[in-house]
């Protein structure tokens, strides 16, 4: 898929350095539009899990587009939930349709693939590499309204997410957590930094306005 191409997502299509190529295996639709990123760490705790499958299966709900990196921990739970809820959930992927990263997760990419997209701007043959997901990271905010930071630690690759998104003027929201917590970090340091403090997945859509 092209960006010049009709069916291009119009939320990706608006950001600075859009790829100007996609790979896509399912179906983007003009309805994901209506999409938020729920990211968080690989590591989570149960509080986590808890808090990545309410807002994910909440929003998925209400006709929401889930956006997430398919990653262990926070990701595969967001994906997962929207599933669960009978909704649409987008999977963004720092390598090509190919091969699946991680290994573990290829049943849940092909159930993504039927109820969504898997979506890179890497062609076929390209190797999982760190660098890769560090830039796939502006696809995953530029696809959505919004990006919700579920946990992070204080070294964690989901900040790299809230800056991009920043950057593109999509709101970043964040779980609130514990002080003594380490995977709640992150997120308590981006509320610091004025990101939107969230308790519930209603406050998203109401600030949203959707």
């Amino acid at each position: 898929m092209k960006i010049s191409d009709e069916h291009y997502p119009v939320n990706l299509k608006n950001i600075s350095g859009a790829p100007r190529q996609l790979y896509v295996k399912g179906a983007l639709l003009k309805k994901d539009s209506k999409a938020i990123a729920i990211v968080g760490s690989r590591r989570m705790t149960d509080y986590g899990k808890q808090t990545a499958w309410h807002f994910s299966k909440y929003l998925a709900g209400k006709g929401i587009t889930i956006v997430s990196g398919l990653a262990r921990g926070i990701d595969a739970v967001a994906h997962t939930a929207a599933l669960a809820a009978g909704g649409r959930t987008i999977a963004v992927l720092g390598h090509g349709l190919d091969r699946i990263y991680p290994a573990e997760h290829e049943g849940l990419a092909q159930k993504i693939s039927q109820n969504g997209a898997l979506v890179t701007e890497f062609p076929h043959g390209t190797l999982p590499q760190g660098k890769n997901f560090l830039v796939r990271n502006r696809i995953i905010s530029g696809l959505s309204l919004g990006v919700l930071i579920v946990e992070g630690a204080q070294r964690s690759g989901t900040l790299s997410i809230a800056n991009w998104a920043a950057n593109q003027n999509r709101e970043v929201f964040a779980i609130p957590g514990r002080v003594d917590s380490p995977m709640s970090f992150l997120p308590n340091y981006l509320i610091s930094q004025g990101a939107i403090s969230v308790q519930r997945p209603q406050d998203i859509l109401e600030y949203l306005r959707l």
